[in-house]
């Protein structure tokens, strides 16, 4: 059995609590956070606001899955060498179109539990930068079992989908969508 040196304990431990952290932390800021149902993205207002973030979370949801075939590139038969750049420099633009999207979300109506629609939204929301983080971190590490990254992918990718689901879906469709 291998032995676990305080310095490894530290950062597994961190590796744990950080993306969690980071979650909790969006929920609350969003939580106690008072609605300013006036403000603006890339000059954008009230439903042309709504609008612009439906389109553009479809964009991150295109991106999303771009980044899942180019993931199930890189473990087939791709030469990783020629597919790792491309995953992870469609992984930050997702990242980037994300930012603006969330600080309106967060800017705008904070956390909202009043439907199930708005309470899932507002979950994966908070969720999906735990799971950036989670993927950062596990990107980074050699030491760690090799599921862990695909699975550590596959919520992040959940998280955008349930959040392109529950709103972008739902502003396009007519403010309407199976199941919620």
């Amino acid at each position: 059995m291998a032995t676990t040196t305080p310095a490894r304990a530290v950062a597994v431990a961190l590796g744990a609590v950080l993306p969690v952290a980071v979650g909790v932390a969006i929920w609350l800021t969003g939580r106690h956070h008072s609605p300013e149902y006036t403000t603006s993205l890339f000059g954008a207002h009230g439903a042309d606001a709504v609008t612009l973030k439906a389109r553009l979370g479809s964009a991150l949801f295109g991106l999303a899955v771009v980044q899942v075939l180019l993931a199930l590139w890189m473990y087939g038969r791709a030469r990783p060498g020629r597919v790792r750049p491309a995953h992870r420099a469609v992984g930050w633009l997702a990242f980037l179109l994300s930012v603006p999207i969330a600080f309106h979300c967060v800017r705008t109506y904070g956390v909202e539990t009043s439907s199930t629609r708005v309470f899932l939204h507002s979950v994966a929301g908070c969720a999906l930068y735990g799971a950036f983080v989670t993927k950062v971190l596990v990107v980074r590490s050699r030491r760690l079992p090799g599921w862990t990254l695909p699975v550590a992918g596959a919520a992040l990718f959940a998280a955008i989908g349930l959040l392109w689901y529950s709103a972008a879906l739902w502003a396009l469709n007519g403010f309407t969508v199976p199941g919620l």
